[in-house]
């Protein structure tokens, strides 16, 4: 039996440019029209229209929370000119999870940019973070009494090495010194932002917020025991798990930390290049597991392992994001029984966890993979737009309203 707390969040999480469709001034559209991508998002999942019809399923799936994202780029589409009936609609959403007795957990990057900011230099920029920081304080102002959980950023390591160091996502750079120069410039925006957040509040009497990012985090393990894996080991852990976390710490700007997790990274180097150390992984199908339709390990264990290994950091820790892309809903199922049940083995081990999220409420799109992964407790049929609840959210339901696996 799993014993929940009587406040744990739990829920699922979408974001904007996913499920929204249409993003039309956003960085990801334009490269999309130029055909550089799998596939275009199009109208996604019609998600900015049928935002109530998708809550109204949480609801009915006895989610008390959802996070999702606000697309700066329709609240400021131009540079320096805020939309207000965008800022008027993603106040009705926060209203409609309100009015379900749902909580929002709001971040306020995910990923896409404006295309001015993109075509500015972007995060490249050092002094470009204003422009951020700006609409961080627009946003927060307009939303502080309706929402107590914040993210600033989402995956900042995902998106500095997909866009700047493998050149997979826009703007499509190859660069490790971009990498590392976005890198710090998201680092930076987040603790400007939790000190902005923070002040909006206090000048404001309200009760403190909760912020955070959120942090993919992936469990390493050695595939057969050398030097050079060992040490590619200590530098990914150190480097993707603990670095970026470590220095929102030391600034002391995270009030929990934010833990998306979906799996097994196995470690096999085979030369001493950088790029070996920090990317190569086990070719030869050693230590076999289960794998969803990416390709990617299935290793409940290891959400236990890093979450004991966050315990060190005496802050309540929300997973943010856990889940798996598959058209075998029995494998779902158990994809999400097994990681509820290694979180409850560590939060008996004195592990504070305050929530869970998967990911996501309905299918979507998949960044460059497009629309074939298939993540959705609800299905959606992408051509009449419905949605269809899966077997394995009505199971995850019955959890989520019992606390009984």
């Amino acid at each position: 039996m799993i014993n929940f707390p009587h406040d744990f969040l739990c829920g699922a999480a979408t974001s904007a440019h996913q499920v929204e469709g249409d993003n039309i001034h956003n960085d990801w559209w334009a490269a999309e029209q130029k055909g550089v991508l799998k596939e275009a998002s199009g109208c996604a999942c019609r998600h900015y229209e049928l935002y109530s019809q998708d809550f109204a399923i949480a609801q009915e799936l006895s989610h008390n929370c959802h996070r999702f994202s606000i697309e700066w780029s329709r609240v400021e589409p131009k540079e320096g000119i805020f939309d207000t009936a965008a800022i008027e609609h993603y106040r009705k959403v926060i209203k409609d999870l309100r009015s379900r007795g749902i909580e929002p957990i709001v971040t306020l990057f995910h990923f896409t940019n404006p295309a001015w900011f993109a075509q500015k230099g972007g995060w490249v920029k050092f002094k470009l973070k204003k422009y951020f920081l700006r609409f961080v304080e627009k946003i927060v102002k307009e939303y502080a009494h309706e929402v107590k959980f914040w993210i600033t950023i989402n995956e900042p390591l995902v998106y500095s090495s997909h866009s700047y160091l493998l050149g997979a996502w826009p703007p499509k750079k190859c660069s490790l010194f971009q990498t590392a120069k976005v890198t710090l410039n998201l680092a930076q925006a987040h603790i400007k932002a939790y000190h902005i957040i923070h002040k909006i509040y206090q000048d404001g009497s309200l009760a403190k917020p909760y912020v955070s990012i959120a942090a993919n985090l992936q469990a390493f393990e050695i595939c057969q025991k050398s030097v050079k894996n060992r040490v590619a080991f200590y530098l990914r852990h150190k480097l993707y798990n603990l670095y970026f976390i470590e220095q929102l710490l030391h600034k002391r700007t995270l009030d929990y930390i934010g833990i998306n997790y979906y799996g097994r990274n196995l470690v096999h180097v085979e030369d001493w290049s950088l790029r070996s150390l920090l990317l190569a992984t086990c070719k030869y199908n050693h230590h076999p597991l289960r794998k969803n339709s990416l390709g990617w390990d299935i290793y409940p264990e290891g959400l236990y392992k890093l979450l004991l290994s966050f315990k060190k950091y005496h802050l309540p820790i929300m997973i943010t994001e856990n889940g798996i892309c598959t058209h075998d809903d029995d494998l779902r199922w158990d994809y999400i029984r097994e990681h509820l049940l290694q979180m409850h083995k560590a939060m008996q081990e004195e592990v504070k966890v305050i929530g869970y999220i998967y990911w996501s409420l309905i299918d979507n799109f998949e960044w460059d993979k497009g629309f074939t992964p298939r993540f959705g407790l609800v299905d959606v049929d992408y051509r009449s737009q419905k949605r269809i609840i899966r077997q394995s959210a009505r199971k995850l339901a019955e959890v989520f309203k019992t606390k009984i696996i």
